[in-house]
Order: C-alpha cells, then structure tokens, then sequence
C-alpha cells in the first residue's frame, strides 16, 4: 500500500515521489512492470485504471518505443525468412519509398493521416500499391505480436492520380510480322519468337537449360526462374525454382518455336567455338549473351528498342514496349484462336482463371471490328 508524501494511504501500487509527482505501478499481462506518472491523485487513478482495462481486454502493446524502421528489420529477418533473396530485395525497395517518412516513427504513433500524407507523395498509383502490400503484411505481423493493437494501414488509399489507366501494350498481328521481320539477324531473334509462340516469363526464357527442351516429344519443360539482383552490394545471377507449383509446368512446342530453338542451339554453339566459357551453374542455358552469360530484362529490353528504332527510321510509326509485352500478345491470341481459357491458365502457370483473364486477355481493334462483323452478319 503506497502512501503519500505527508503518510496518507494512497491505495495499491500508487505512492507520491519527493517532486510532488503521484505514480502508479502494475505488472502488466507482458509480465513487465508498467509506471504511470501523474500530477494529482485522481489523474493517476484514472490513467491507471484506464491501463488496466487495456491490459485485462488486451488492447495494450508489449513495446510503445519500437520504430518503424526496427519492425521492418525484425518482420524481414523473421517472418520473412524463407523468402528468394531477390524477393527480400524487392521488399527492400518498396519499404524505402516510405522510409523516410515512416521509418523514424513508433509504431504506436502511426495513425491513418500520417500514413496518408507519406503515401501521397509517391509518384504513382502502382508505387503506392506495392507499398501499401508491403506495410500492412509489416503491421498485421505487429498486430499479431502484441505491437500494436490494429492495423490502419489497411484503409491507406492508393489511387490518387486522376489519369486513366494505361491499357497493356498488346502488339496486334501487323505489327508483330513488322516487328520480327526487322528483328531478322538480331541476336535475340530467336528468344522474341519462343516467347511470342510460348508466353513465357523473360525470367523463364534466361533459366531455359537444353535439358528442359524435348525435341522428340515437342515439348518444353518450365522448371526455374533465373533472378537477378544485388547481394553484399553486388548484383548477381541465381537460378530459383518457379515461385509456385503452378509456375512448373510444360508446354507443347509450335512448328515456329521448334525452329526458333534449332536455331538457337546452333548460335549457342557458335558462341562457345568462340572461346566464351561460362560459369558451370550457367553452362547449359539455352539463351546468354555474346560472352556466354547470363541474359536478363534489360539487356533484352535494349535489343527490343533497337529493332523498334530501325523501324521508326524507315518512316513507320510504332509504339515502344518492353519483353513482357510477348507475354500479354501470347495471351490475347491464344483466347483470339479460340483457345480454351483453362487451358491458356496452365500454359501462363498462373494459380487462378481470373488472373488469367484479367492480366493478359486484352481486346485488340482488329477483334473489334471482326466480332461485329459477325454480329451484323448473324443479324442479317
């Protein structure tokens, strides 16, 4: 029973200091002991009563002081710990854009406006979308741990630019003869015809080794996903299994894909007569570059606006587009054919149908015109 500074009985766990100051003591369903402080006897009794009642409802934390910034490095080490290393640096990446305004801060002091006004600064809707992910799965973690009590990061608003949202690049079939055509004798030739024939990832076609191709049974086996990013400050290649079981899977080969791999196999052979030697993990992939390496997204993306310019500069206007752009031309073909859509799903290795149809199904005006076509001639 504590008492006061002149011996009166103040009640249990509350006593007054030398200063004047009344202070309140309870162990908390932590285990630790929490001090409240107040200037008069009242106040002190409400705080902590009002404590109290958060400890028994559990609506209290187990750390008021800890930032942002230390969460962020404790949920990555943690409960992230069996993710790619290439998908922790994506997390990383993500994370930094709000950092600055974020990190410094408890946990506990982070309310909806504050997380709002960082957000707002990010340039685009889709920067704010990849944050958003990565901060609420960060505080949901915290909530579980008894850091926080919820998490509002969840009502962060994310669309904010008043443009309309850019339609994916499909190539239509003009423009993709124009674009092969003057590709003829490029050194990705053949990796811009498998992947327009097969709508693989630019991350499966660099992982594609010579014992995923079965020429006898036309067919090619997806197995792994070659990822590029920086490790002990130094960018690196690593071979990874497909993210997914859906992402494993096999594909019956075209006439055109078959041949665009022939040829391949002979300009891989080429290259090593050269001399080019690889490293072992590296020494069987079916597309590298000059020096027999391992070739990624931007190297491919640099050929692709080369033959693009040779195209501008014969007088003919065509639009710019990156290597993904022959996975959604892939797709809007296959469902143009007549392709059954499940089908198309096991082809992309995506997990679910929507997906599918959401992402790389797209409308392009040479269908327009040919689906009402047949509607005026069904009508008549």
């Amino acid at each position: 029973m504590g008492k006061s500074l002149n011996g009166k009985e103040l009640g249990n766990g509350i006593s007054q200091r030398k200063d004047g100051l009344y202070q309140a003591r309870f162990t908390n369903r932590f285990g630790k002991r929490q001090t409240i402080y107040a200037k008069t006897l009242n106040e002190v009794r409400h705080k902590l009563r009002t404590e109290q009642y958060n400890d028994e409802k559990a609506i209290n934390v187990v750390d008021t002081n800890m930032t942002l910034d230390e969460w962020f490095d404790i949920w990555l080490s943690t409960c992230k710990k069996n993710c790619r290393n290439s998908t922790k640096m994506l997390y990383i990446t993500h994370y930094k854009r709000i950092q600055g305004e974020l990190g410094w801060r408890k946990l506990t002091s982070l309310n909806l406006i504050v997380m709002q006004e960082a957000f707002n600064k990010l340039k685009t809707d889709n920067t704010r979308k990849h944050s958003k992910t990565i901060l609420v799965d960060m505080l949901n973690k915290a909530v579980d741990a008894d850091l926080l009590v919820k998490n509002v990061a969840k009502q962060i608003n994310t669309v904010i630019s008043k443009e309309e949202k850019k339609e994916r690049r499909v190539l239509t079939v003009k423009e993709t003869e124009l674009f092969l055509e003057q590709a003829k004798g490029n050194f990705y030739e053949n990796l811009f015809i498998l992947a327009l024939e097969t709508g693989l990832r630019v991350g499966e076609l660099s992982a594609l080794q010579w014992e995923d191709v079965d020429f006898k049974n036309k067919v090619l086996h997806v197995r792994h996903t070659l990822c590029y990013f920086s490790k002990n400050g130094k960018y690196v290649f690593e071979m990874h299994d497909t993210k997914t079981n859906n992402g494993k899977r096999t594909i019956p080969l075209t006439a055109k894909a078959i041949h665009s791999l022939k040829c391949q196999r002979i300009q891989k052979q080429e290259i090593i007569l050269k001399g080019r030697t690889a490293e072992e993990e590296f020494q069987n992939l079916v597309f590298v570059t000059r020096k027999n390496r391992p070739t990624k997204l931007g190297v491919i993306n640099r050929c692709i606006r080369s033959v693009i310019q040779n195209i501008n500069k014969a007088g003919i206007d065509f639009l710019p587009f990156t290597a993904h752009t022959f996975r959604h031309t892939f797709a809007t073909r296959a469902i143009e054919c007549g392709m059954n859509p499940k089908t198309l799903q096991k082809i992309l290795g995506h997990g679910t149908l929507q997906m599918t149809m959401d992402l790389y199904c797209h409308v392009t005006e040479d269908t327009l015109f040919s689906e009402m076509e047949k509607f005026e001639k069904w009508c008549s």
